[in-house]
């Protein structure tokens, strides 16, 4: 199992091979399983992002009331600020968080709170590139190898990192993805990532009523956006002066760092706001 970008990187020099087949490879040896099996796996995967899009239902609501509805609206909506395609990553954003807080089946990548930031990357790219489901597979196993160290130096879960460990994580692995579909090197994943985990590097999480639903949902709409613009200047020739493992590495400091109150324990931040004490008090009287 890798342990750092920097070994995933060597790797694929030394072998001569894309860094997604240097992923997959480890995978088949730390799991034991066929080539086969591990491809059929994140098909399998893959299409169950495509799956929860198409089952998104505009008049779903969460049990809480909360959440529902808005990706519809955004979908819709006349106002063309950001362009045709940043409006399809904020609307897929917000669906797969709204099919998440709905109980819907989604596929947490790398938790269920982040749901909505790979897919809104990778959807929206596809139908704009074209790129088979087998292109988009690869894509997959670099947002799993990035994911994969994240997971193994700092962390993934809210509850020990702040939202920084989850709708971060899912932006630098998105990056990645991103860089990797338009044909970008390994050392440009990594920088994006890189950048990608910067830009967020203390984010709190802070759920109301202690509901993966606000500010959760819309917090994927900012890591995927955020993901496409580090894609961007990785592809552009920019760099990550600091070398991605160091990056992760404070990331887990700074999740480390954070009080108790701001990691996912809804007793500080947001959370506390007067109007999210109110809702989280009506919620209790039902």
């Amino acid at each position: 199992m890798f342990t750092s970008v920097a070994s995933m990187l060597r790797r694929a020099a030394e072998e001569k091979k894309p860094l997604w087949e240097i992923i997959l490879a480890d995978d088949l040896e730390d799991r034991g399983v066929t080539r086969e099996a591990s491809l059929n796996k994140m098909a399998v995967l893959w299409k169950a992002m495509g799956d929860a899009e198409r089952d998104y239902d505009p008049a779903r609501r969460s049990a809480s009331g909360l959440v529902g509805g808005e990706g519809g609206v955004m979908e819709r909506s006349p106002v063309d600020l950001c362009g045709p395609f940043l409006r399809d990553v904020m609307a897929t954003a917000l669906k797969m968080g709204e099919c998440n807080a709905c109980m819907r089946r989604i596929v947490a990548a790398p938790t269920a709170g982040a749901c909505g930031v790979l897919p809104a990357v990778l959807l929206p790219m596809q139908r704009r590139y074209g790129f088979t489901d087998e292109t988009m597979v690869e894509a997959l196993y670099i947002s799993a190898g990035f994911g994969q160290v994240i997971a193994a130096r700092a962390s993934i879960s809210g509850a020990e990192g702040g939202c920084q460990a989850e709708v971060g994580s899912a932006s630098g692995m998105a990056a990645a993805a991103a860089v990797h579909l338009l044909g970008g090197t390994g050392e440009q994943m990594a920088h994006s990532c890189a950048m990608a985990l910067s830009n967020i590097l203390g984010l709190v999480c802070d759920p109301v009523a202690g509901l993966v639903e606000v500010p959760c949902v819309k917090r994927n709409v900012m890591g995927a956006s955020n993901a496409l613009a580090c894609a961007e200047m990785a592809l552009s020739g920019l760099i990550n002066q600091l070398p991605c493992d160091e990056v992760i590495d404070a990331m887990g400091a700074v999740g480390a760092a954070l009080p108790t109150a701001l990691r996912e324990t809804s007793e500080g931040g947001l959370a506390v706001t007067p109007t999210a004490l109110r809702l989280s008090e009506a919620m209790r009287g039902k």
